[in-house]
């Protein structure tokens, strides 16, 4: 009886063992990353505080980049998803959690003063943790410099970081972004000086260049604020979603400088 159970048991476990076979040998030449976009943060919190709420809480990122000496933490697994970007658009692409990698640097954001906004400046060593981090992503995942962006790029309506204070041009320098030529951008300054633009026509060069905006026509509130964060990313100093002739020139020159 022992030896018929025995072999019982051996029958069904080769059956089991071998119901499934898949050949690997010919892998198609049509495919790409999942991860299409790297989004960059600020955590508006300590290191401490930050570890404890992107392991512990209900956000996450794949990277955390530390204060001090600027220490890179792994916080998810590049093939599993974070919850960084929430609700977020770019390029058309919605809800980017399932396609970006998502790096959060510790930085305060901003103090709001009786004298104003104070924005808090990132340190040298965040900058090059932050450009040797997001260069080996890019080089591993084929990431198009176009898709390096802030969560204030992805959801203009509700979020800020990384802030007018990171430096996007240090990143543009090293490759790792876009960049509008300075003397294209004086010469296209002239002609929206003597020509402003509509309404309708910085949604639509918006609406390009990446960011989610309603077609309306009218200069309104969510217009606004997505002119803002073009502006904090590409003109910082100076980012109060007015719209104006440099700004005009900004988005043109890199509609066209691809």
């Amino acid at each position: 009886m022992k030896t018929l159970i025995t072999t019982l048991f051996l029958v069904l476990l080769t059956g089991c063992s071998s119901g499934l076979r898949i050949d690997r040998s010919h892998p198609s030449a049509n495919q790409d990353s999942r991860i299409q976009f790297v989004v960059l943060h600020y955590t508006n919190a300590s290191l401490e505080r930050s570890l404890a709420l992107l392991t512990h809480g209900e956000v996450s990122s794949h990277y955390l980049v530390g204060d001090g000496n600027a220490t890179v933490y792994q916080l998810v697994d590049e093939n599993r998803r974070a919850w960084h970007a929430g609700e977020s658009q770019w390029q058309g692409r919605t809800w980017l959690n399932s396609s970006s990698i998502g790096i959060e640097i510790v930085n305060p954001g901003y103090t709001d003063t009786p004298t104003g906004r104070v924005w808090h400046p990132y340190s040298e060593a965040q900058i090059q943790a932050v450009i040797a981090l997001v260069k080996d992503i890019v080089q591993r995942n084929g990431i198009a410099p176009r898709n390096i962006i802030g969560h204030s790029d992805i959801a203009p309506l509700r979020k800020l970081d990384p802030g007018p204070m990171f430096p996007w041009k240090r990143l543009a320098d090293a490759g790792l972004g876009v960049w509008p030529n300075a003397n294209a951008v004086a010469r296209q300054q002239v002609y929206f000086e003597a020509n402003p633009p509509s309404a309708l026509w910085y949604q639509q060069q918006l609406a390009r260049f990446g960011y989610a905006i309603e077609q309306t026509g009218e200069l309104d509130v969510a217009t606004r604020h997505v002119i803002g964060a073009f502006q904090m990313r590409f003109r910082p100093q100076l980012f109060d979603g007015t719209p104006d002739a440099q700004t005009a020139a900004m988005l043109q020159v890199l509609n066209t400088q691809r």
